[in-house]
């Protein structure tokens, strides 16, 4: 059976990108804003990633990230962030939330593609963190 990865974009064009990009290998579910992903996550079977963009239209900026480290049903699921915040701030947000891997808008799907890889398939959570411009 296939890894489950839940992608969370509000931009239609990039949940279709992790969605063809992804999906031959993983089941990919995207939703548009954290108040659906809330529910998913609440209502579904955990995925085994999460694929976030820190800045939704429905929550302040971090709030979702936040309150998935924060969590005790959701803090042990792999999260790797896409953002077009500053560079500085997503380091250290990232530093600061425990995410393993993150990528600065516009990203390479290929590199993206091979940290998921990583991430979900070696079991092996690299804390270091990936930037990519």
């Amino acid at each position: 059976m296939k890894k489950q990865i839940l992608a969370i974009d509000d931009s239609k064009a990039i949940r279709f990108l992790l969605q063809t990009v992804l999906g031959r290998d993983y089941q990919v579910v995207t939703v548009p804003d954290g108040y659906s992903a809330m529910y998913y996550l609440s209502h579904r079977e955990q995925p085994d990633l999460i694929i976030a963009d820190p800045q939704l239209p429905d929550m302040e900026n971090w709030e979702l990230i936040q309150q998935l480290a924060s969590s005790g049903m959701y803090g042990d699921i792999p999260v790797v962030v896409l953002s077009g915040a500053d560079v500085k701030e997503t380091d250290a947000r990232c530093v600061e939330y425990g995410v393993l891997k993150y990528f600065m808008k516009p990203f390479n799907p290929v590199e993206l593609v091979v940290a998921i890889q990583d991430l979900v398939n070696s079991g092996q959570f690299d804390k270091d963190r990936v930037l990519a411009s």
